[in-house]
This record gives C-alpha cells, structure tokens and sequence, in this order.
C-alpha cells in the first residue's frame, strides 16, 4: 500500500503541472501574439521607409524638372545646364566665377554653388547662361570689358 506522504506528493505534482501548463500556453500565445505584431509593425516601417526613398527621388526630379522649366523660352525651348557642364563652360571661356556671374548676372558665390549642384540657377539665370554658351573667349572678354566701362 502506498505511502500517504508519497500519494500527497504525486497528487501536489500533479496539480501544480497543469496550473503551471495552463499560465504557461497563456504565455506562449501571449508571445506568439506579439511576434505577429512586431513582425507587422517591422513590415509597415519598411514600406513606409520605401515609400520616403521613392517620395524624396520623385520631388528630387520634380525640383529638377521645376528648375529646368523656369528656364524655358518663348519659343518653348529648355535650357539645360548642369553643374558639370558649368564648371567647363566657365573653364572654356577662361573665367573667374565672380566674372563668369557678371555675365550671367549672379555672384561669384552662386556660380560656385551652382557648379557644386547645392543650387540651381533661375530663369533670368539660364537664359544668360544659354546664350553664354554661344560665346567665346574674346566675345565673353570683350563683354566683360563692356560691363565694366558701363559701372
């Protein structure tokens, strides 16, 4: 015949199993739960992360096309310049920038700023620039010297 004492133990055991299995599937659900959760929100952070990258490329290239299109003409033409084709239009005619934005009709500054792409120029500033691009080096020295005699 068992042993009271053992019996009492068995039976303590017993019941402390499925009180412990019962709090502990509450857990796991629990947890299950909100690795679902975490995994939505992980999700929804990367489209939304994305959807900023494709946001900041498309007013990237709306801001370019902007600046692109105040330069356009009467005619209906645009004036297309880039930083890169700035700096050697400046290099070709052999001038300074603070020369070079007397003829555009801007600073020394901008043109540098420019020339980095931190800025772009206006309308007023692309159609000088157009018509820069027709000149060469005596005509954009002899223009200088025009803009200087008339200050």
């Amino acid at each position: 015949m068992p042993d009271v004492s053992s019996v009492l133990k068995t039976e303590i055991t017993r019941v402390a199993r499925k009180a412990l299995k019962a709090e502990l599937d509450a857990l796991r659900r629990a947890s299950a739960g909100y690795r679902k959760e975490i995994a939505a929100l992980k999700r929804t952070v990367s489209a939304l992360q994305r959807g900023q990258k494709s946001a900041e490329k498309t007013s990237k290239t709306k801001a370019s096309a902007a600046h692109e299109g105040e330069g356009e003409a009467e005619t209906g033409t645009r004036a297309r310049i880039s930083a890169k084709g700035l700096k050697t239009l400046r290099a070709k005619l052999g001038l300074s920038a603070a020369e070079f934005g007397q003829l555009a009709g801007a600073s020394g500054q901008s043109i540098y700023n420019w020339e980095q792409g931190k800025n772009a120029p206006r309308a007023k500033q692309l159609e000088a620039l157009a018509a820069l691009r027709k000149v060469g080096k005596r005509e954009a020295r002899a223009r200088l010297e025009a803009l200087s005699g008339e200050r």
